[in-house]
């Protein structure tokens, strides 16, 4: 076989390799050659203050909250750990901002006394 025809095979058959791969990262979740984990998680990027009883306010980190490694949390997940501090009696109310990454995009995300809203 020709150096020059080899060559030619190589790179077709690394382009056609990489087309593949990219396919993997686009839009349509839950079909074949897509990755399910970019498709369906979602995270949260937010910025929360904590109000204290005596009033003072302080920066409060969710993940402080959530076994060690977690990084994917969707709003019903933010609500639970809020409702937890504001139960155990650590603030009395939570208020921030931020954005949520998942399938549908990006959108931002506020929490006012307590709750999120989206």
């Amino acid at each position: 076989m020709h150096v020059s025809v080899l060559s030619a095979v190589q790179i077709a058959v690394t382009t056609a390799l990489a087309a593949w791969m990219a396919t993997g990262f686009t839009r349509l979740p839950g079909r074949w050659l897509r990755w399910k984990m970019f498709c369906r998680a979602t995270f949260t990027i937010i910025s929360l203050t904590g109000t204290t009883k005596d009033g003072r306010t302080e920066p409060v980190n969710v993940y402080d909250y959530l076994s060690p490694g977690s990084f994917i949390l969707g709003p019903p997940q933010l609500q639970a750990v809020i409702d937890h501090l504001a139960r155990s009696g650590r603030y009395d109310r939570i208020d921030g901002h931020g954005r949520i990454l998942s399938a549908r995009g990006e959108q931002p995300v506020e929490v006012r006394d307590s709750h999120v809203v989206l």
